[in-house]
């Protein structure tokens, strides 16, 4: 195995850009796009998205450099729990993803909007009623509500899910995360509070918050992902970066290598992409609510690769400038 992360063994010029349509819009977006590149452990997957500036997304490509260059550390489970993933979507189509996807826990989109608490609230019992009593339902606000709103809106989508396992990054700061912890009996998880600061690992949000959601992809790798979730000092529950089946098994890597994991993981993101760029057989889509721990990327398949490529060749010239960019400052 390779000891080193050196970039000079990654063949850049032979990168491939991908462009894959979503089946339904999220993150505000419909299209998802990046780039595979190759070295000598396998393939990385270089994905940011287009807001993103070059600093930001440098640790994106480290990620994707650590896949390529060597490997990850040794796993210490064989598969994952995965949650299934409800973008903005009705009822009737929430229901039906939930129940098709085998998944005995779902995170369910909310506050797209500024009216979309009904909405939210039949989203989220349409979930209940697809789960069962049994299962586990979590929310995701990205970081939306100011500190009343929060208050207000947890407690509703608490009743209407029948109890919440946790809300997700209902507001955008520590500080205000903090406030909404105290005045809810629901679990509070800091996503991009971590992700986004300065320093991830030296953030403080184990006052601020009850759980640590982790994503390898945009915190520069699976062992600096370590070190931020060793530091979060809290239970971490790994999440997607809406990558394809070779930038999401990094991140069952990640999951993999944790020493604890007592949360389900939001690795099942494959069923929002209309399509990948491994075989099917490879493809990383949870069976019966679970993911197997990778040892390696799935390989490409070249079909593929030439089926999703963009079809403007603007947008592979941009991500080609963008990959020299970023380059530059790693």
């Amino acid at each position: 195995m390779i000891s080193t992360t050196d970039p000079d063994q990654i063949d850049f010029a032979g990168a491939r850009v991908y462009a894959i349509p979503m089946t339904a819009r999220f993150r505000g977006i419909t299209v998802r796009e990046g780039m595979l590149i190759r070295g000598p452990a396998g393939w990385g997957e270089f994905c940011p998205f287009d807001d993103y500036d070059d600093v930001v997304s440098a640790s994106w490509l480290a990620t994707a450099i650590e896949q390529a260059t060597i490997g990850w550390p040794e796993p210490v489970r064989d598969r994952i729990p995965i949650n299934c993933t409800v973008p903005v979507v009705g009822p009737e189509r929430a229901h039906e993803i939930v129940a098709r996807s085998g998944c005995g826990t779902a995170k369910v989109k909310v506050a797209d909007h500024p009216e979309s608490l009904s909405e939210d609230l039949a989203r989220v019992e349409a979930v209940r009623d697809a789960l069962g009593p049994g299962g586990a339902i979590r929310v995701d606000a990205n970081g939306v509500w100011d500190v009343e709103t929060a208050v207000a809106q947890i407690r509703l989508l608490d009743k209407a899910a029948a109890g919440l396992e946790y809300v997700e990054q209902p507001c955008r700061t520590i500080e205000e995360l903090a406030a909404v912890r105290r005045q809810v009996d629901v679990r509070i998880a800091a996503d991009e509070s971590i992700r986004r600061a300065e320093d991830p690992l030296r953030v403080a949000v184990a006052g601020a918050a009850d759980v640590a959601v982790i994503k390898c992809t945009p915190l520069g790798g699976v062992r600096r992902s370590l070190e931020v979730a060793e530091a979060a000092g809290l239970p971490c529950v790994v999440s997607s970066a809406l990558e394809t089946s070779v930038g999401l098994s990094a991140q069952l890597a990640l999951a993999g290598a944790l020493p604890e994991l007592d949360f389900a993981c939001g690795l099942g993101t494959l069923s929002l992409l209309d399509g990948d760029v491994v075989p099917g057989d490879a493809s990383l889509r949870p069976v019966d609510g679970y993911l197997p721990v990778p040892r390696t990327a799935p390989e490409p398949d070249p079909d593929l690769l030439d089926t999703h490529e963009p079809t403007d060749p603007e947008r592979i010239t941009w991500w080609r400038d963008r990959l020299t960019r970023v380059r530059a400052l790693t």
